[in-house]
């Protein structure tokens, strides 16, 4: 498993799940959407932190260098 996010996406994947898991808990109250938005947010998370995209290896697309 390669490295294919780089510091700069891993912390704007971090930001958006943020906004995410924020929108479905305060906002939509976890209905349908709400719940699409937190596993999206967590996927985010995890793809971060790990820094690997398995959607980026599937296309051959990478950020970082």
């Amino acid at each position: 498993m390669t490295l294919n996010v780089a510091g700069w996406d891993r912390i704007v994947r971090l930001v958006v799940a943020a906004v995410f898991i924020l929108i479905s808990t305060f906002v939509l109250r976890f209905n349908t959407l709400g719940i699409i938005l937190a596993i999206v947010g967590v996927v985010l998370i995890l793809t971060s932190l790990m820094g690997w995209c398995p959607l980026y290896s599937l296309v051959g697309f990478r950020t970082k260098r």
